[in-house]
């Protein structure tokens, strides 16, 4: 019986490819149309609308700014914009690399950062409450803020240590390069 368990954990201590493909699978299937659909949210009207963002996207990024001027976005300060901007632009792009598998580690890190800035304007910007929040250590698994987004940078994390994996745009410019 031992002999036999040994040698199925050996066979997946050599499976160095299972874990981050199946963390972008993971990724692809749970998280990449969320952050999309979420994007889409913040975009404005035509083609203009990639730079300049709907009312919406303030008010999602910047609650308690837009707030403090009346939810008239135009009266925030210049230094919202590129950052509004730029985190819809990333939360674009970041998860069409994880799915692509182009510069994943990169790109996962990015999106580590964005989870972490989202959480934080969720708890601090919009007052979500305990029961969204959530807390480690409990009985209760599905709190949006911690459990679940807790699980999603584990993910992340996996492509940060372990890459793409061999089905990846990654491991093709590897190839290419040797």
């Amino acid at each position: 019986m031992i002999q036999r368990y040994t040698r199925l954990t050996a066979t997946l201590d050599r499976a160095d490819w299972l874990l981050p493909t199946l963390a972008r699978v993971v990724f692809v299937g749970v998280l990449l149309l969320y952050f999309w659909v979420s994007a889409l949210t913040k975009l404005g009207d035509g083609v203009a609308g990639l730079v300049w963002l709907s009312d919406t996207a303030y008010v999602q990024m910047f609650p308690k700014a837009v707030e403090a001027v009346n939810y008239d976005a135009t009266q925030l300060g210049w230094g919202y914009w590129p950052i509004a901007v730029l985190g819809t632009w990333a939360e674009f792009l970041l998860p069409l690399c994880i799915a692509i598998g182009l510069l994943t580690r990169l790109a996962a890190l990015g999106m580590i950062v964005f989870v972490a800035v989202q959480s934080y304007v969720d708890i601090h910007g919009h007052d979500v409450g305990a029961k969204a929040t959530g807390a480690w250590f409990d009985h209760v698994s599905g709190a949006a803020i911690l459990d679940q987004r807790a699980l999603w940078v584990l993910l992340l994390l996996i492509l940060v240590i372990k890459g793409a994996g061999p089905v990846s745009l990654d491991a093709a410019l590897r190839s290419a390069r040797r």
